[in-house]
């Protein structure tokens, strides 16, 4: 069943990477495993299914980010650029905020691929624990690989603060 619309609200999603190579050139250039691209595939697939489209992707300069979003983008059909950001890559939740607190309020949905634990620490801290129980759960099971986080924005970008976000879902895709 689809997530009910954000409407008059905004969807901030929060991916994590795919699994990745446990080695590379560099860890900023470690690739993703065979599984972690049909994992990333079947994350587009369901975002697709639950309605869910950004109008903005922030994505880490990582390797491994910049090619979870080429699969999440293929699994769901969106021919959306994103916006490749070295500040995902090694950053923690403070530094994402202040991605998001930039973003245009004109945007409805933005989408942040990135690492853990920052993606992981980052979804805890922004939810108010009053969302659906069961992603609440999940989410505090942990943040593997190609887990995304779907949190109603009650306002504008800069409303994004601790506690103040609904989870309404959370997914670990399995391709």
């Amino acid at each position: 069943m689809p997530i009910p619309p954000a409407s008059p609200s905004r969807r901030l999603v929060l991916l994590r990477h795919a699994q990745a190579e446990q080695l590379g050139s560099s860890d900023h250039e470690r690739a993703l495993t065979a599984r972690g691209s049909r994992n990333a595939v079947a994350a587009g697939r369901w975002l697709a299914e639950q309605g869910v489209s950004p109008e903005v992707a922030l994505v880490s300069s990582a390797r491994r980010t910049r090619s979870t979003w080429a699969g999440v983008a293929d699994g769901a059909g969106w021919s959306l650029d994103p916006v490749v950001e070295d500040g995902l890559y090694e950053s923690g939740p403070a530094s994402v905020l202040d991605l998001v607190w930039a973003t245009d309020d004109a945007v409805r949905t933005l989408l942040v691929v990135g690492h853990n634990p920052t993606m992981a620490m980052l979804a805890s801290t922004l939810d108010d624990g009053e969302g659906d129980p069961d992603a609440g759960n999940a989410l505090a099971l942990g943040y593997p690989p190609a887990s995304v986080a779907v949190l109603n924005v009650p306002g504008g970008w800069t409303s994004v603060q601790q506690a103040a976000l609904r989870l309404t879902a959370f997914h670990t895709a399995r391709g």
